[in-house]
Formats: structure tokens, C-alpha cells, sequence
């Protein structure tokens, strides 16, 4: 069986699969900047074909894949309604990206010309973004230059690939900068990995600091691979960011992840930490669609500050076929440990009733039946066909070529391990 230097495993099933790759998404939501300052970045090295990065990915630009719908808050009174976007625990300034072309492409040719200061945090709650805006450009011959800039500070850049079993390679290019005096230094990594199982991977790390103390660090990563138990082609597409002021006790980090198979099946989520003085707060949410009509979404967001004060809120809802349930509970805690909470429900029995119930500690309660349709998203707003389509770098990969009469060594690992209800 004769060998394709250019088509893997995973790409043939793509195409059987007539997956329109021309899609495009459109949009996504909010931003907020944490640190606001003008210095440059850190100087963090990061050998990309060690052991590449767990999930995780910066956020610019808009992403409709993001779009979070995260607090749908039914009242004690009110109907179901469609899950809508959750108000932010903070304002959110903006931030003072300049233009793509601007900062990446400008870094990089003419060659001998040192790579523009990167001395921009990520922006919080900006989700994924989409491999275009980061604007990878992988250089195709081994580099490894230096220099200096007129203002005394220094810039590298470099590149190469690196080799391995099963016809592995990680192509990488990585670049930074320091300022004269060494208060502010950024770096930044661009890698794409591939092998003969149809494994294709892109990512981005880029970190730094600034001569007022901010510091941040930010990974992207976008994967496809065949699932070990169901052959379906898979994609991956993960985020991890933090920042950390230098001059007062503020920071935050999140961590958003999505995965995407052929036949619709969907899993998105995000764990989020914050804190500014006094005040700390965390949010999670998830969702997941079987790919069938199921779909289950929640979210659980709370919030303490140093004299003991406790407040949050939390929901989930569970659908298929027009039937399902949505329960929640808002709550609060004051410094002397007294709570407050009120508790609802509704049960959607797809003949348009739904039953409504709920109670507080301060004495109210409520139980009816009422007519009322139901709304809920039984099919994720950003899919399969959708990630496909904003995934062009990642599917162009190509992989080494295979010589004729070498297979790629399917390994999928041990089953899975039991339930904890079966374990003994």
C-alpha cells in the first residue's frame, strides 16, 4: 500500500466527511484589560517541542465561538427564557491593541530587523481566538540572529524543527526583546506539530513584563486528531491566560477550552479567578451537546471579600426532546455568617406546561403550573462545520513524507478506566 507524502488519515475521512472549509464565524463579546501600560513584555523561553502545553490559548479579536451565554437567569415569577449573557463582576476598559499587520508581519521581514515590542497582556474574558489572529508565520529555514535597537534595547529571533518517531515534527520560530536597563522583556513562540497518525497541532506562547512590575503570561493551541474510541475526526481548541499587576495586589487567570467531533458531539467550558484589593472572585461554566438534541449548560460564579463578606450564583438546565429542567440558587453571606438564599425550578414537560417552584430562607415560596412554551438550544451556536472553517492553518499542516512500506503506529492507550460507582 503505497504511501501519500501530503494526505493524512484524518484529512481523507475530512473530506469524505464534505466539510465545507470555507465557513467563517462572526463574533464574540466583551473585553476588559487589566493592566493598561505601554512597557514591554518577558522573557520566558519555551523549547515548544518538549512536551507541548496543556490547553491553552490567548484571546484577541472576536470570536463567535466564545459567545457565552452564561447567566440564564430565570426569575421566581418568570418564564423560561433562551440563555443570555451574565453581567461581568467588573467594568471592562479597552484595550490598545494596534493592527495585526502591525504587530506580527513587521517583526519578522526584513530579516535583520528586530521584532516589534510585544509589551501588551491579554485582554481577560476574550475566550479562544481564531489561528488568523494570531498571525503565525512560521520561517521555513533554521534562523538564529540577534541585535540591538537605537534605544539600547535588544531583540533575538530563531527557528527550527525538531524530529521524532512516527514521523513526528515540530516546526517552531521563537523571538523577543529586552529593554536597556532589563525592566521590561517579552517573548514569544509560534509551533506547528504533525505526525503519520494525522495528528496535526498549532499553538502560541507569549509572555512578559513591564517596568512598572505587570507581569502576564498566555498560551493558544488548536489540535486535530482522530478519537481513540469513536475514529471520528476531532478538534481541539484551548486558552490559558494570566496577568498580575506590578503595583497593587491585583491578577487573574482563566482557562477556556472547546472540542469539536464530526458528528456534532460538543464540549465547551471555562474556569476564570480574579482578585483586585480586597475582592476575590471565580466563575465556571460549562455546556455539552451529545450531538443527538441533549444538551446540558451550566454555571457556578462566586465571590468573597477580606472582611468575610460571601455572595454567588449558580443554574443548570437540562433538555432533550423538548423535556427537561432548569434549577438554580442566588446567595449571600455577610461578615457575622448570617445567609440569605433563594432557590427555583422549573420542569419543562414538552406539552407546554411547565411547573415552576422555589423558596428563601426569608419565608417566600412559590408552586405553580403554567402554560408557557419552552426555549432552550438544543445544537451549539459555534459547531463542527464552523471550527472547521476558521481552522484552515491547522488542516494545511503537512506532514513528513512517509516512505513506501512504513505505517503510522496507531496507539490508543488503555481502555478507559471504570465508573467510580463500578470500581471496587
Amino acid at each position: 500500500m503505497a504511501a501519500s507524502s501530503a494526505v493524512s488519515l484524518l484529512d481523507i475521512r475530512l473530506r469524505r466527511l464534505g466539510v465545507n472549509h470555507e465557513l467563517r464565524l462572526s463574533k464574540w463579546k466583551r473585553s476588559l484589560l487589566l493592566f493598561d501600560g505601554d512597557q514591554a513584555g518577558v522573557s520566558r523561553r519555551f523549547s515548544c517541542c518538549a512536551d507541548m502545553l496543556a490547553p491553552i490559548r490567548r484571546s484577541v479579536g472576536s470570536d463567535k465561538s466564545q459567545e457565552r451565554r452564561s447567566d440564564q437567569k430565570t426569575s421566581a415569577h418568570g418564564a423560561g427564557i433562551k440563555t443570555c449573557s451574565s453581567p461581568m463582576p467588573f467594568a471592562s476598559p479597552k484595550s490598545r491593541f494596534v493592527t495585526k499587520q502591525e504587530k506580527f508581519y513587521p517583526r519578522c521581514t526584513p530579516r535583520l530587523t528586530g521584532p516589534q515590542s510585544r509589551d501588551t497582556p491579554p485582554k481577560r474574558d476574550t475566550g479562544i481566538a481564531n489561528e488568523k489572529d494570531w498571525g503565525i508565520d512560521l520561517l521555513n529555514e533554521n534562523v538564529n540572529e540577534s541585535g540591538s535597537n537605537e534605544d539600547g534595547s535588544t531583540w533575538f529571533r530563531e527557528s527550527g524543527q525538531d524530529l521524532g518517531q512516527n514521523g513526528y515534527r515540530c516546526r517552531w520560530t521563537r523571538m523577543g526583546g529586552r529593554s536597556h536597563d532589563g525592566s521590561s522583556e517579552w517573548t514569544e513562540t509560534w509551533w506547528e506539530k504533525s505526525d503519520w497518525t494525522g495528528y496535526k497541532e498549532l499553538g502560541v506562547e507569549k509572555s512578559g513584563k513591564n517596568a512598572e512590575g505587570d507581569s502576564w503570561w498566555e498560551t493558544w493551541q488548536e489540535v486535530l486528531h482522530q478519537d481513540e474510541w469513536s475514529n471520528l475526526a476531532r478538534i481541539e481548541r484551548s486558552a490559558q491566560k494570566q496577568a498580575k499587576s506590578g503595583t497593587e495586589n491585583a491578577g487573574w487567570y482563566e482557562k477556556w477550552w472547546e472540542k469539536y467531533d464530526a458528528k456534532g458531539w460538543t464540549e465547551k467550558g471555562a474556569h476564570k479567578y480574579g482578585r483586585l484589593n480586597e475582592q476575590s472572585w471565580w466563575e465556571k461554566w460549562g455546556e455539552h451537546y451529545d450531538g443527538r438534541g441533549s444538551v446540558l449548560k451550566w454555571t457556578d460564579k462566586w465571590a468573597e471579600t477580606e472582611l468575610g463578606t460571601k455572595w454567588g450564583d449558580k443554574w443548570e438546565e437540562k433538555f432533550f426532546g423538548g423535556i427537561g429542567s432548569r434549577q438554580g440558587e442566588t446567595w449571600h453571606v455577610s461578615p457575622n455568617s448570617d445567609r440569605w438564599s433563594r432557590t427555583w425550578g422549573e420542569e419543562h414537560f414538552g406539552n407546554g406546561k411547565v411547573h415552576k417552584y422555589g423558596k428563601s430562607t426569608t419565608g417566600e415560596s412559590w408552586d405553580i403550573v403554567v402554560e408557557e412554551e419552552t426555549y432552550y438550544e438544543a445544537e451549539p451556536h459555534y459547531g463542527w462545520a464552523d471550527v472547521v472553517g476558521d481552522s484552515t492553518q491547522l488542516l494545511s499542516i503537512q506532514p513528513r513524507e512517509r516512505p513506501p512500506g512504513v505505517y503510522p503506529n496507531l496507539e490508543f492507550g488503555p481502555s478507559p478506566p471504570p465508573e467510580p460507582d463500578q470500581q471496587q
